[in-house]
């Protein structure tokens, strides 16, 4: 592994030892807080998981009962109502909105991050649940099935926006989201609604961050976060 020039060894050291484990929900997640070490100096990732754990456990207290239904309304009245997490739209484009560890402290990010965490707290809950690879906003899907439905019927999609409070959405409120976030007319096509990967999801996180950091000057850390998107990309190859 070669030596960063300008990411925090740390940082970098941290981000590669999660790459062989980025398709599953614990490395993805771990591989996002090692981005935000790059800056946040004192991030520590197991703090990060504790977070996510008492999320989960407030969750479970208040559940008595197998029903997703039960699960997703004490999950969104947990995150939402009473922890407040949404999308910081006065100050969209700070940086600190694509460091997890840093979304957990204040509650605020942009759609990816937001879904992360929901992501991780859900599954703590039994949900699965994916993010959503949508242009220009990123969404999360529930794998749903009604209680009352037969074992063997698929579960469908259920569409989440954490970045709005949670907002439940049909197929047809995606789209709409997606043309509302880009500025274009956009078609209905399933192209829109592929779940994402784990290297789409850290890649996106790390193209957030490029443009964050090319619009405000901040060079060494443009390079710092391409320094990630390489060694991304040569895990890969």
């Amino acid at each position: 592994m070669p030596n960063p020039a300008y990411c925090r060894p740390a940082a970098y050291a941290a981000f590669a030892a999660q790459l062989p484990h980025i398709e599953t929900t614990p490395g993805l997640f771990r591989a996002a807080c090692a981005i935000a070490q790059h800056e946040l100096q004192a991030t520590n990732t197991c703090q990060s998981e504790t977070a996510i754990q008492q999320l989960v456990d407030a969750i479970c207290g208040r559940i008595h009962t197998p029903n997703i239904d039960a699960k997703l309304a004490h999950l969104h009245d947990v995150l939402f109502d009473v922890n407040g997490f949404a999308g910081n739209m006065e100050d969209y484009y700070d940086a600190a909105n694509s460091y997890v560890p840093e979304v957990l402290r204040t509650h605020r990010g942009l759609p990816i991050t937001l879904v992360l965490i929901y992501k991780c707290v859900a599954e703590g809950l039994g949900l699965a649940v994916h993010g959503i690879n949508a242009p220009g906003h990123f969404l999360a899907e529930v794998e749903y099935r009604d209680s009352n439905s037969p074992i063997d019927l698929p579960s469908v999609p259920m569409y989440v926006d954490p970045f709005y409070d949670g907002s439940l959405l049909t197929e047809e409120d995606v789209y709409n989201r997606i043309g509302q976030a880009t500025g274009q007319v956009i078609p209905p096509t399933p192209e829109w609604l592929t779940r994402a990967t784990g290297r789409q999801w850290l890649s996106r996180m790390l193209a957030n961050l490029q443009a964050v950091f090319a619009n405000s000057g901040r060079e060494r850390d443009l390079f710092a976060m391409q320094e990630l998107q390489a060694l991304l990309d040569a895990q890969a190859a």
